[in-house]
């Protein structure tokens, strides 16, 4: 059973804590104990304190996080469980910094933030597509992507090697590919 969440936009008070759960879920051991983990082809920093912060100060971006109503049995109400920014493109809206808490991984809140972005960027902004992009040997991150309707374009980027603010790849052959889904426009 998914949990209940309840979504707010961050606060730069949030900052600490959205970097303790965004570094959480991709670097180091305790994010392999949810799915997400980069810790096999990166070491380092996912972001830190400064780039969050950026997005929450950038008039275009906004961070909306997630907390369990009701907690569960370990507790955790009212906690930031996961999290996600979104900045405004155009016609596009740009989803990143996606984080799930590793031990929540896989029972339904990332579907429920991903979907809460996508209504955001679509009702609020008039957003026609939501675009992201992945590392693209994540093969099961962009898999879990396309079963919610995102497509790959083939379209790459290179990774910033050398700029250790993404982490210290730990394999040659890292690049971002471009996925894009439709989204329904609403009132902007």
């Amino acid at each position: 059973m998914t949990p209940e969440l309840s979504f707010r936009t961050a606060a730069p008070e949030d900052a600490p804590e959205l970097v303790r759960l965004i570094e959480s879920a991709y670097r180091g051991d305790s994010s392999r104990a949810g799915w997400t983990t980069e810790a096999d082809i990166l070491d380092g920093q996912r972001t830190d304190p400064a780039g969050v912060l950026a997005v929450l100060k950038d008039p275009e971006s906004r961070m909306v996080v997630g907390s369990l109503d009701g907690g569960l049995d370990g507790g955790l109400e009212g906690d930031l469980v996961a999290c996600c920014q979104l900045e405004r493109r155009g016609a596009a809206a740009y989803f990143g910094m996606f984080a799930v808490r590793p031990g929540l991984q896989g029972g339904g809140v990332g579907r429920r933030v991903l979907a809460e972005a996508e209504r955001i960027a679509a009702a609020e902004w008039g957003a026609r597509e939501m675009h992201m992009t992945v590392i693209s040997v994540r093969d099961d991150l962009i898999a879990w992507y396309e079963r919610r309707g995102y497509r790959r374009t083939g379209e790459m980027t290179p990774f910033p090697y050398g700029d250790e603010r993404f982490g210290i790849p730990r394999r040659d052959d890292l690049q971002f590919e471009l996925l894009v889904k439709p989204i329904a426009a609403g009132p902007a």
